[in-house]
């Protein structure tokens, strides 16, 4: 695909923001600094900055600083020349010179090596290198715009990262928001991945998700962010495989996917509790939640969402911040589950009848 083809896709409100400030960056022509989760969207940013401005028609090249040794960097950014080393037997123009007059985007820029820094520091300041094997100074005009999830400031203050690189890179720094703080977004998300599927597929249309699917979607704190979504969404509708029907199924983790739901409710990265049983079977034999063959799956799924819910707010004396903390969830999160299902206090008492 094009990356000018790539769409940002999302309404909500830390969203537009990152965005109104991306748009406020795009058109001075100074590094900038892209920090964000892994699978947040920090590339499509970074696009973002180019095609916004005014190098928007010039070259715009993107390297991935952890996936290339060092060694191998060095030639991929500045270039060699002929004989530089064993096996450069022709001369190699690199992407510094390739993007010259456009943008040059650096991902995980945190794994670069401190020589490397170095020369990129010189780059960024006086917009000059030289290829390896040659002593001829080179002058180009490029944009740098650089992204990582670590935390440069803690690398830098540990000598893992040159302080003075990082100054000059952070004229300004975006903050890619996590999709578990664009809870509004999961929807919008959702559809697009899906739709994109089924086209693939050869469906004839996309029924959509229930609303017990789209609860679990919420209620899940994707750490993996978009990255991960997409990735259980495609799963998730390839294996419901019924376009006439809602998927009402969402497989988060395909390694243990006949246990999603208590993976889908909190932090925990498998179903397996402290004690060693599942949460599935701690929740089916207890008291408070039986299961009922006679309800479909979606009003089961509904009545332990509640009773989750429920619980965790009357053990924490109704505290929302620390009910969501029992539960693995975000504050935003158990928020949402609250206003979904109506659980004022009076509410909540009074379902208590309800879903034993």
């Amino acid at each position: 695909m094009n990356i000018q083809t790539q769409r940002i896709i999302g309404s909500s409100q830390a969203l537009s923001d990152t965005l109104d400030h991306t748009s406020l960056l795009a058109k001075i022509n100074r590094p900038i600094l892209i920090c964000g989760e892994r699978g947040s969207g920090k590339e499509l940013i970074a696009q973002r900055l180019h095609y916004l401005s005014d190098r928007w028609e010039q070259p715009y090249i993107t390297i991935n600083c952890a996936a290339i040794s060092e060694n191998l960097m060095e030639s991929e950014l500045f270039g060699h020349e002929a004989g530089a080393f064993t096996g450069a037997s022709k001369p190699h123009i690199g992407h510094f010179e390739r993007s010259d007059k456009g943008t040059l985007f650096l991902d995980e820029l945190g794994t670069m090596s401190l020589r490397l820094q170095e020369k990129l520091l010189r780059l960024i300041e006086y917009g000059e290198f030289e290829r390896l094997g040659s002593g001829k100074t080179i002058s180009v005009d490029v944009r740098v715009i650089a992204a990582t999830n670590a935390n440069l400031i803690d690398m830098s203050q540990a000598g893992e990262f040159r302080a003075d690189l990082l100054d000059r890179l952070a004229f300004d720094v975006i903050q890619v928001p996590p999709l578990r703080n664009r809870l509004e977004d999961i929807e919008e998300l959702a559809n697009f991945f899906a739709m994109k599927l089924t086209s693939e597929l050869g469906w004839d249309y996309f029924s959509g998700f229930t609303d017990s699917a789209l609860a679990t979607l919420g209620s899940y704190h994707w750490p993996g962010n978009i990255r991960e979504l997409k990735n259980v969404i495609e799963r998730s509708v390839y294996r419901w495989g019924d376009q006439n029907v809602p998927v009402d199924s969402v497989i988060i983790n395909p390694f243990n996917s006949a246990l999603t739901m208590p993976t889908q409710l909190g932090n925990k990265q498998d179903s397996v509790n402290r004690s060693g049983s599942t949460v599935a079977e701690e929740y089916q034999n207890s008291p408070e939640f039986k299961i009922n063959l006679e309800q479909s799956f979606k009003e089961q799924t509904e009545h332990l969402h509640i009773h989750l819910v429920n619980t965790a707010l009357q053990k924490n004396q109704f505290n929302q911040k620390k009910a969501a903390q029992m539960l693995g969830l975000s504050y935003d999160q158990i928020r949402g589950l609250i206003r979904k299902h109506n659980l004022s206090q009076a509410a909540i008492n009074q379902s208590k009848t309800t879903i034993n």
